[in-house]
């Protein structure tokens, strides 16, 4: 891989170990930006954190002997982060992000600290990096660790063992890194550890997707759902965000489903949880698109404070590192979440009552002397009540640092954590959905026919789960199938 890197490249570096490479063109890019750098250096001019101290230390000037020694100190100086140390996958995405960031050029980096940053990651040395601590004005503490690691502090983990990081790097037959002036702030000074996860969450909610849409379609069989809510006629006479789009998915995963037919539906109007899905899941592919454009732009940019920019010979102060048209979209992406999840739990709940869905009460077919899915009831509700904890907003300004002069910031690492929360509810969420439907149209057999959609999930469903007789422990059932979704994608199964 090179560099203008996608999110997806993103996550096969973080998940699948690809490798990482640095075409001519962003060397090319790094070099000049380099030069820039230099000049500055070597002039009266003062630049924040090349030639000045950071934070509150804005005012205070570095002796041109003190620039090197500078950046060693500024790494471990912010290394303050706490909590458990962030998944590996976590740490490779926040490494090759932070790589990416570099090769746009901006951010002045010398290129042997590039060079030894990617060939950490192709080498596979991950430091060290505990979860909690920034602010989401530059991902300093976590990004602080990182670099540690690679100058040969703190802990490292290499080929699956947790060792001191200098260990880690000779073993892997590296040298720690050398740094210049300003490599040390060029190496904090970015959201990567942010922007990372964003591209994880991005992958998970593709998969989680495709897995709702089977799930509403495997439930409309099961209730025998009345499908004139997928009608396009209707959904154009007020065409909100993308309500037509996901009722031309569901409509194609429904092709050949006897439900078509003319007095198949068992009512003229479902509950909302059913008759709503094109408009719910409209919704929050709306609201996906835009935290995968906000990304994006992220990814393919320098938020670099200062930036160089080479092609003018310039070094400029800003504020392009605050984030927060990011984590708006994340926010309302969060929130686009809890409506689809509510709905999911409430298509669950409504399979088990008989006065809904004709069936069983609690889809037991020994009848009430037998549990069934009643019990299942309180791990969906309390699934959901997280989820909407979960999207509470987070992103409003922490408390003022640097002595009052960093004032705002965007907490944009919590609230990408609450959004990796709210996925692996969703998913047992789901895997719920898909269970009780499948069992729903196990107790109703029908020899109509269903949709090649719900064919194919019933089916996969069953290979995972066995159809609930006698009362078992159905906590496993559950972990087993979230556990499928998460490395199944659902477009392969149809």
């Amino acid at each position: 891989m090179t560099d203008q890197l996608t999110t997806a490249d993103i996550v096969a570096i973080a998940r699948d170990g690809a490798k990482l490479d640095i075409s001519a063109t962003a060397q090319a890019r790094v070099l000049a930006a380099r030069a820039v750098v230099e000049r500055y250096a070597a002039s009266e001019v003062p630049v924040y954190g090349l030639t000045t101290a950071l934070g509150a230390g804005v005012d205070t000037r570095l002796s041109n002997d003190d620039l090197v020694a500078f950046q060693r100190r500024t790494v471990p100086a912010r290394a303050v982060a706490v909590g458990q140390p962030a998944p590996t996958e976590v740490v490779r995405a926040m490494m090759a992000v932070r790589a990416a960031g570099m090769m746009a050029g901006g951010s002045g980096v010398s290129l042997p600290v590039l060079q030894g940053l990617v060939a950490a990651l192709n080498a596979r040395v991950h430091p060290v990096v505990p979860g909690l601590g920034s602010i989401g004005a530059g991902d300093l503490a976590p990004l602080a660790h990182m670099a540690d690691g690679l100058l040969g502090a703190g802990d490292a983990e290499y080929r699956g063992l947790t060792m001191p990081a200098a260990d880690a790097l000779a073993a892997a037959g590296l040298k720690p890194l050398d740094l210049g002036p300003k490599d040390g702030h060029a190496l904090l000074v970015a959201n990567a550890y942010s922007v990372g996860q964003a591209c994880l969450a991005l992958a998970d909610l593709d998969r989680l997707s495709g897995w709702l849409d089977l799930a509403a379609v495997l439930n409309f069989e099961a209730f025998r759902a009345n499908l004139s809510v997928l009608d396009d006629r209707a959904l154009a006479a007020r065409p909100a965000f993308g309500q037509r789009d996901a009722a031309a998915r569901l409509r194609g995963l429904l092709e050949g489903s006897a439900l078509w037919q003319d007095g198949a539906a068992r009512r003229v109007q479902d509950p909302l949880s059913y008759r709503c899905i094109p408009q719910v899941f409209g919704a929050l592919g709306h609201a996906l698109a835009e935290a995968r454009q906000a990304t994006d732009i992220e990814l393919a940019s320098s938020g670099d404070n200062p930036v160089v920019l080479a092609q003018d010979g310039l070094i400029l102060s800003h504020g392009n590192f605050d984030l927060t048209a990011f984590v708006l979209a994340w926010e309302r992406l969060d929130q686009a979440l809890v409506h689809a999840a509510t709905g999911t739990a409430y298509r669950c709940l409504k399979i088990m009552s008989p006065g809904f869905s004709d069936l069983p009460r609690f889809l037991t077919p020994l009848g009430q002397s037998r549990t069934g899915f009643a019990t299942v009831q309180k791990t969906v509700s309390a699934m959901e009540a997280e989820i909407r904890h979960l999207a509470l907003p987070v992103s409003f300004a922490p408390l003022p640092a640097a002595d009052g002069v960093e004032d705002q910031a965007s907490m944009a690492p919590a609230v990408l954590a609450k959004t990796a929360g709210i996925i692996d509810r969703f998913r047992y969420l789901v895997a719920i959905e898909l269970i009780a439907a499948a069992q729903g149209l196990d107790l109703r057999a029908l020899d109509a026919p269903m949709g090649r959609g719900a064919v194919a999930a019933y089916r996969f469903v069953r290979d995972v789960v066995p159809k609930l007789e006698e009362d078992r422990a159905q906590g496993h059932d559950f972990i087993r199938l979230a556990a499928a979704l998460q490395d199944q994608d659902a477009a392969v199964i149809v």
